[in-house]
């Protein structure tokens, strides 16, 4: 609780992902870029780099959206779980 209290709680942070097919497509990144680098002018493949920047930005922002969305409709759940389990409790109990 105090990591998120001071804002040290990171969760993309954590997740190292192990999936094959991930680590095979990161390899085909590498590899295209590699490539490209070989291709084009430095000025040119700067203007790449900065595109992938850009778009890995856009990316992170999409995956914040979709996290803290998705946060809230499990918090929304939670607050109908809780609402309707002391709904039940006081229909149960004769109390209104």
């Amino acid at each position: 609780m105090e990591d998120f209290y001071y804002g040290r709680l990171r969760p993309n942070e954590l997740v190292k992902p192990n999936d094959p097919e991930f680590q095979k497509i990161n390899q085909k990144i590498t590899e295209s870029m590699q490539i490209l680098k070989e291709y084009f002018s430095e000025e040119d493949f700067e203007q790449v780099e900065k595109l992938f920047d850009l778009q890995s930005d856009s990316n992170s922002l999409q995956s914040a959206l979709s996290f803290i969305q998705g946060y809230r409709m499990g918090a929304l759940m939670m607050i109908g779980v809780f609402n309707g389990e002391k709904e039940s409790m006081q229909k149960g109990s004769g109390v209104d």
